[in-house]
C-alpha cells in the first residue's frame, strides 16, 4: 500500500508520523467495572445508576432520559470503586460490545456503573478522554467490537481485553483537545437540532389536539361539525391482484418494508412478488393493519398504474363529504392512533392487528365546510413540512460528523493547533487491573 509522504501506515491504519499507536492498557488508566446485585437498591430516590440502556450509538454523551435511582446503605464499598466521574469513559462489555458513555458534568449527583459496563479514567494533564471516547467510537475500534458481539449469543469481553484497544493519538493533549472540541461542537449542534425537532413535535400534537376536535376554529370558520365514523367519509376497496400470474408486468409495490425504509414503493416484476396484493387505486390512502402502536398512514403522492399493496395495508379512499389530505391528517392524529391501539387484537405487542371492521367504525370529527378541512390540513402539513426539514438538517449534520470523524481521527486533515508541543511522555507499563 501507497503511504503519501508525511504519513505511516500503522495496525489502525494510515496516520501521520508524529503521531503514535498505544493501546489502552498503555496509558495507565484507571479501570473497572460496575457491580452485580444492585437490582436490590432500585428505589424512587437516590443515585444516578447508569445501565447499557444509557448509552447510545448515535452519541458519546449519555442518554439520561431514563434512568435508575439507588439508595445505598452508607457502608457500601462498592459504591467508591464504581462511583463515576467527569470525563469517564464508559464501554458496554457485555452482549453489544463497544457503546460508548462519556461523562460530563450533567450529572449533578453521585452515579454508579453495573456490572455490563467498563470505565476508564486518564490522567487529564496527559491524555484527553473526551479525543478517546470518540476514538473508541469511530470505525477501526467499533469494526473490533462488532466481531466480538457477533462470536456469540452472550458475547462479552473482560477489562484485560478493553486495555488492548489500540488507538491512534496525536502527540499532544492540544490536539487531541482539538479534535475532540471540533466533534463536540457539530454533537452540540446534533443535540440542539433533536431538542427542537422534539419541540415542534409537541407544537403539532398540541394542534391537532385542539384543531382535529373543533375545540379551537380558526378564523373566518363557524360552521357545524359532525362526528363521524371512517366508514362514513371513505370507502374500503378489497380488489384482489395477484402479481405472479402476470410474471412479466411490472407492478409499483406499496409494501411494510417501502414504507419502512422512506415511503417509497418499489417497482419490480410480478415474478418477484410471491403472494397476493390489494390493488391501490387513485386518491387511495394506506392504513397499516400491523402493530397499530407503530402507525402506518401512507398518502402516495403518485399512484401509478398497476399499483399495488401488501394485504397488511387497508386501502381507502375519501368520500365527497371529505379531503383526502383532512382523512389523511385525522388518521395520524393521537386520538385516532388511540382508537386503533385499543380496537387491536393479538397475543404480543409484536403482532398484534386491527381488524377492517374496527378500522371503519373508527370515530373522527369532520367539518362540514370542505374549504375548513382544507385549512386545517394545510396548517399542519406546513407543521409536518417543517419537522421534515429539520429532521433532513440533522440526518445530514449526523454523516457530516461521521465524515468528520474519519478524517480528523486518523490525522488526514490536521486542525491548527496553539501552544502545542510534543508531548515527551514515554510509554508506560501496561497499568495494572484495579
Amino acid at each position: 500500500m501507497e503511504v503519501k509522504p508525511g504519513y505511516k501506515l500503522t495496525e489502525v491504519g494510515v496516520i501521520p508520523e508524529d503521531w503514535e499507536v498505544s493501546s489502552i492498557g498503555e496509558l495507565q488508566p484507571y479501570i473497572t467495572s460496575g457491580s452485580r446485585g444492585w437490582a436490590k437498591y432500585y428505589s424512587n430516590h437516590g443515585n444516578t445508576f447508569i445501565r447499557i440502556t444509557n448509552l447510545t450509538r448515535s452519541s458519546i454523551y449519555l442518554d439520561l432520559d431514563d434512568i435508575k435511582l439507588v439508595q445505598l446503605p452508607s457502608n457500601n464499598g462498592e459504591a467508591v470503586r464504581t462511583e463515576i466521574k467527569n470525563n469517564d469513559i464508559l464501554i458496554s462489555i457485555t452482549a453489544d460490545i463497544g457503546i460508548i458513555g462519556y461523562v460530563t458534568d450533567k450529572l449533578t449527583k453521585p452515579a454508579y456503573i453495573n456490572q455490563h459496563i467498563s470505565l476508564l479514567r486518564f490522567a487529564m494533564e496527559k491524555i484527553n478522554s473526551r479525543y478517546i471516547g470518540y476514538y473508541v467510537a469511530s470505525e477501526i475500534p467499533q469494526h473490533g467490537f462488532q466481531a466480538l458481539t457477533d462470536s456469540g449469543a452472550k458475547a462479552g469481553i473482560n477489562l484485560a481485553t478493553v486495555q488492548q484497544i489500540r488507538l491512534a493519538l496525536p502527540p499532544t493533549v492540544d490536539e487531541q483537545t482539538a479534535i475532540a472540541t471540533a466533534l463536540s461542537d457539530v454533537d452540540s449542534l446534533i443535540s440542539s437540532l433533536d431538542a427542537l425537532i422534539s419541540k415542534k413535535k409537541q407544537i403539532k400534537q398540541g394542534a391537532m389536539q385542539e384543531l382535529l376536535s373543533g375545540k379551537r376554529r380558526l378564523p373566518g370558520f363557524s360552521g357545524e361539525w359532525e362526528v363521524k365514523r371512517l366508514g362514513d367519509v371513505a370507502v374500503l376497496h378489497k380488489e384482489n391482484v395477484i402479481p405472479n400470474a402476470t410474471p412479466d408486468k411490472t407492478f409499483t409495490h406499496f409494501s411494510l418494508p417501502s414504507y419502512d425504509q422512506g415511503k417509497e414503493p418499489v417497482v419490480e416484476l410480478g415474478l418477484s412478488i410471491g403472494s397476493n396484493k390489494f390493488r391501490v387505486i387513485s386518491g387511495a390512502v394506506l392504513i397499516s393493519k400491523l402493530n397499530p402502536r407503530i402507525p402506518r398512514i401512507w398518502v402516495p403522492l403518485v399512484i401509478p398504474e398497476d399499483s399495488v399493496a401488501s394485504t397488511e395495508f387497508l386501502v381507502l379512499t375519501p368520500k365527497e363529504c371529505i379531503t383526502r389530505n383532512y382523512l389523511y391528517v385525522l388518521l395520524t392524529s393521537p386520538r385516532l392512533q388511540e382508537q386503533m391501539e385499543l380496537a387491536a387484537t393479538g397475543t404480543t405487542g409484536s403482532h398484534q392487528r386491527i381488524g377492517p371492521e374496527h378500522v371503519l367504525k373508527l370515530v373522527l370529527h369532520v367539518p362540514n365546510a370542505i374549504s375548513e378541512q382544507q385549512a386545517i390540513a394545510t396548517i399542519l402539513s406546513d407543521m409536518d413540512a417543517e419537522i421534515s426539514a429539520l429532521e433532513a438538517r440533522r440526518n445530514k449534520t449526523r454523516l457530516l460528523k461521521q465524515g468528520m470523524m474519519q478524517e480528523l481521527l486518523t490525522g488526514r486533515i490536521r486542525l491548527p493547533i496553539e501552544h502545542s508541543t510534543v508531548s515527551d511522555r514515554t510509554k508506560p507499563t501496561v497499568g495494572m487491573f484495579q
